[in-house]
């Protein structure tokens, strides 16, 4: 009896979803855990990024910690030191700073 239910054919399309299954349902786990969080996230940065203006502080993609004195289309100038001034290309900022957030050690 049961070497003629493995030989039977399977019932076709409900078989091929049954086997596809967990597949379908790890991939939902995965969107809603990771790549939708993740996108929520480059909007937000996105958002950040084209709303700097004259005044903010920023950290870009070295590290350099700065104050933003000119914001152009793409590129903004950043005062990193007294009467140091250099040009970053907007996208290499990961970080606005608020203007209400002091150091730890002051």
């Amino acid at each position: 009896m049961l070497m003629i239910m493995q030989t039977a054919p399977s019932g076709g399309a409900g078989a091929a979803i049954l086997q596809f299954a967990p597949f379908i349902f790890i991939f939902v786990i995965f969107y809603f855990l990771m790549i939708r969080p993740q996108q929520r996230r480059v909007k937000e940065h996105q958002a950040a990024i084209a709303a700097i203006k004259k005044g903010d502080d920023i950290i870009t993609g070295g590290g350099i910690r700065g104050r933003v004195t000119k914001v152009s289309d793409d590129e903004a100038e950043v005062e990193i030191a007294q009467g140091v001034k250099v040009r970053v290309i907007k996208s290499t900022i990961t970080q606005v700073l608020t203007p209400n957030t002091k150091p730890a050690n002051d």
